[in-house]
């Protein structure tokens, strides 16, 4: 369960604080999806951040499965992380120099050498996302909807009990972010882990089914 309670986040400033997040609350079941939408500048990614241990809330508290990452210490938090969260960001942040099939691969070697095991659920999810073919294409010889399935791939490697998607397919055509959109729908909903996107996108947060809106930084119900 992923749970947030009270957050707030504001940014030191040379005029005083500026507050990004009021009194944020939500509560997430397993298996659950939520989409957030409001404007640019509403507090969406810096959400997504605090719930992904990336960055501190300035009060409150986010638990997932009922461990808060800000009580670890930068080692604990950075394993909390790569276990139990995957991120889809709207850059997909392959390593160029890596193949499709590498860069999926890639959060498995934070704890070793990558099992057979591990290797071959990377070479399906490829499968599943339809580049199984192109496994040894580096990512610009990719297309960019095909760099996002890539991307989507990475993320659920380990099976993360949470996945955030910060406009994963705001870069993408309609018909792209579509196909984009459902294939990451499906495969968190296999996995039964939670998922929370951030998203300009209707046609997203449609996919997504329950949608909330964050406004000057208050999620409204």
């Amino acid at each position: 369960m992923l749970e947030v309670h009270r957050v707030t986040k504001s940014f030191p400033a040379a005029g005083g604080p500026v507050g990004v997040l009021a009194d944020v609350s939500l509560t997430l079941e397993p298996g659950g999806r939520l989409a957030i939408m409001g404007p640019s500048g509403s507090g969406k990614s810096t959400l997504l951040a605090i719930m992904g241990g990336l960055e501190p809330p300035t009060s409150g508290r986010v638990t997932l499965d009922g461990i808060d990452p800000f009580s670890l210490d930068a080692d604990g938090r950075a394993a909390f992380r790569n276990r139990r969260i995957g991120f889809v960001f709207q850059e997909h942040h392959l390593l160029g120099g890596c193949t499709a099939l590498d860069n999926v691969v890639l959060p498995a070697l934070a704890s070793g050498p990558v099992d057979t095991a591990l290797a071959v659920r990377a070479a399906r999810l490829l499968d599943r996302v339809g580049l199984g073919g192109r496994s040894g294409h580096l990512p610009g010889e990719l297309s960019g909807g095909e760099r996002q399935r890539v991307a989507v791939a990475r993320a659920l490697l380990l099976s993360p009990r949470l996945v955030l998607a910060d406009e994963p397919t705001g870069q993408l055509d309609a018909r792209t972010g579509a196909d984009v959109a459902d294939l990451l729908v499906e495969l968190v909903a296999e996995t039964g882990g939670m998922l929370v996107a951030a998203t300009h996108s209707e046609a997203l947060a449609a996919r997504v089914g329950t949608v909330r809106t964050l406004v000057s930084g208050r999620l409204q119900p």
